[in-house]
């Protein structure tokens, strides 16, 4: 993550805890009969994994997947009651890290599994742990036909895994017969498991269908404001807000370019205003515009104005000809993401998904607050 700037001058990352657990308790009530965990990796999307964390957990959550063992101990060490999974499984030779973190590996195959049953008999214990199986996803995983090896291995010592999981391909496309697909194979693969909490349900699964949801579901995305369903009205809360200050305003002429590679040609006298963000802070390079295609957009004042030209590393370049009724300045901020501008919206213009852009928040040069938490204390 970026460092805050210590002067406070340059931009602001506003992050509305409140609107995450607001989330979180919408997604627990969807998925009623289930519990509801929460997706913190990548610095919980890049909202912050401590302070997203605390707000999860006083809301409610419980069961926290981390992506990395270096993730999961930071959960561990601001929640030291949480429930905390380390998606990418069991490291090679770190068990004795998970067993002292109280960690729980997400075990996705025959040799990492050999190992943590090694655990578990050198301690004489049944340390928790969760199996994966791959239905489709070719990904990390089992493949399906290792469960028979799998269930002889833990049967040979009376071992039980705390959770079967799989993960959806598609399940952003809720039309997609591959869904149906996995959710078959799932639920045969349950047959051979009696009697162990399943967890299938993503975002996407939880908001789609209750034959999803199983014992656990696990959201990421829509935690975070991130449409999860594509065609669909997303129905979160937005939870953050990314500014940035205007440099400069000039005036330049028809048939003038603007930016590297003078991709843009202005086809009118305009004034410009050159924002202080680049692809150094996670605005993306494909956000640049030329006269063969619309960029990324920002707002000021609440009013939206396209990027004009390349996106450089730390500057952006708007047309804001259209606000001479409120001219901006220098030093007015400009509103990246927020209320008039979601992640998706940045994240169509770039060609890409929210994920992206909320995970790319790490690299933002602002001072980042946060706000809105609910049962924090203190």
């Amino acid at each position: 993550m970026a460092p805050a700037s210590p002067t406070g001058l340059g931009g602001r990352l506003s992050i509305d805890l409140g609107a995450l657990q607001r989330n979180w308790r919408a997604l627990d009530k969807v998925s009623t009969g289930a519990l509801t965990g929460a997706v913190v990796k990548a610095d919980a999307y890049g909202t912050g994994l401590v302070a997203a964390c605390r707000a999860l957990y006083a809301a409610g959550a419980r069961f926290f997947f981390a992506a990395t063992p270096d993730e999961a101990v930071t959960v561990r060490a601001t929640l030291p009651d949480a429930h905390v999974f380390v998606l990418d499984g069991l490291f090679p030779g770190a068990a004795r890290l998970y067993v002292g973190e109280r960690l729980m590996p997400v075990i996705n195959s025959l040799p990492m599994l050999e190992e943590w049953l090694e655990a578990c008999l050198s301690r004489n214990e049944a340390l928790p742990a969760a199996f994966h199986f791959d239905t489709g996803m070719n990904r990390l995983g089992f493949r399906l036909n290792e469960a028979s090896i799998v269930k002889r291995l833990i049967e040979q010592i009376g071992y039980q895994p705390q959770m079967i999981m799989s993960h959806l391909a598609c399940a952003d496309q809720p039309s997609h017969e591959k869904n149906r697909t996995q959710l078959a194979l799932f639920s045969a693969l349950l047959q051979q498991f009696p009697n162990i909490p399943a967890s299938l349900a993503n975002s996407a699964g939880l908001m789609t269908g209750r034959e999803k949801h199983f014992q656990m579901v696990r959201p990421g995305i829509a935690l975070y404001g991130g449409r999860a369903v594509a065609g669909r009205r997303n129905p979160m809360s937005q939870v953050v807000t990314l500014e940035m200050p205007i440099l400069q305003m000039r005036e330049a002429r028809t048939g003038e370019t603007v930016g590297y590679g003078a991709s843009q040609t202005l086809t009118r006298d305009s004034r410009l205003a050159v924002v202080g963000i680049g692809y150094a802070d996670g605005f993306l390079r494909s956000l640049s515009a030329s006269n063969a295609r619309l960029g990324g957009r920002v707002a000021i004042g609440g009013r939206i104005v396209p990027v004009v030209g390349r996106v450089s590393m730390d500057m952006v370049v708007v047309d804001v000809t259209d606000l001479a009724d409120q001219p901006p300045r220098p030093g007015q901020m400009v509103e990246i993401l927020g209320r008039t501008l979601g992640v998706d919206d940045q994240a169509d213009a770039a060609g890409t998904i929210g994920y992206e852009m909320l995970t790319n928040l790490r690299l933002a040069r602002a001072t980042r607050s946060y706000f809105g938490a609910e049962g924090l204390g203190g």
